[in-house]
């Protein structure tokens, strides 16, 4: 009885210690699928090693952000070049002679290279409005004021000094300057008056004078007679 018993013993022994066994074997085997498990995140994660390689090509990006200062020292030599376009365009213009040439590269405007006309104005009264055109292919400038002479006269009227501008006046060709001539007093004041019917204007270089045609019926001419400093608008020649 007592060795049925031991051995029933025995058996359970075992038996314990064949389930504790197989309990140890499959908590082995679990362990083993769960760091093989562990492993495909991280095969996943070298799976997500293309969602790094944007990071890379964001790096690449970046690098390449470090070589764009090259790419854009090119951008600006481009742009560069089209400001240098830009300023070739603007050279255009530039070109021209009426707007950029030098004032230092005009000469004085003479009888040979201008066009000079005589008009008599309503306002104000009494008063002749000369105008010289550039007519020649460069600039020239008017020096001082114009010395007219009307008829026989054997001197030249004064220039009103208050006219003076403050720089000379310079016609590009095509462009033209202005002078006021101040003929007889408003008031009947000036004395010595006669009627010219032929005038002379001379440039003070000494190169010949222009001679515009009069009214037909001529102008009254009186000693109040004077001139205005050569002017860039009508407005101002006839100022005085």
């Amino acid at each position: 009885m007592s060795t049925r018993t031991h051995r029933t013993r025995r058996t359970r022994v075992f038996v314990a210690a064949a389930l504790t066994a197989a309990a140890l074997t499959l908590t082995a085997c679990s362990n083993g699928e769960g760091v093989h498990d562990e492993g495909a995140p991280a095969g996943s994660a070298s799976a997500s090693a293309p969602t790094s390689s944007p990071g890379t090509s964001e790096g690449a990006s970046a690098g390449a952000g470090q070589t764009d200062p090259a790419g854009w020292a090119s951008g600006d030599s481009t742009g560069g070049t089209a400001g240098s376009s830009g300023t070739t365009g603007s050279t255009g213009p530039s070109g021209s002679t009426r707007s950029k040439e030098p004032a230092s590269a005009s000469t004085p405007c003479s009888s040979a290279s201008t066009r000079t006309t005589a008009t008599e104005v309503s306002r104000p009264l009494n008063h002749l409005l000369l105008t010289v055109t550039n007519t020649g292919s460069k600039n020239c400038h008017l020096v001082g004021y114009p010395a007219v002479r009307f008829g026989e006269a054997q001197s030249v009227p004064p220039a009103f000094e208050d006219s003076k501008p403050q720089a000379v006046v310079t016609l590009a060709p095509g462009e033209s300057g202005y002078a006021g001539v101040l003929l007889s007093a408003a008031d009947g004041s000036g004395s010595h008056g006669y009627t010219a019917e032929s005038l002379e204007v001379s440039f003070n270089d000494g190169a010949g004078a222009a001679r515009p045609s009069l009214p037909a019926k001529g102008v009254y001419v009186d000693d109040s007679i004077g001139v205005s400093y050569w002017q860039s608008t009508m407005a101002d020649a006839l100022a005085w």
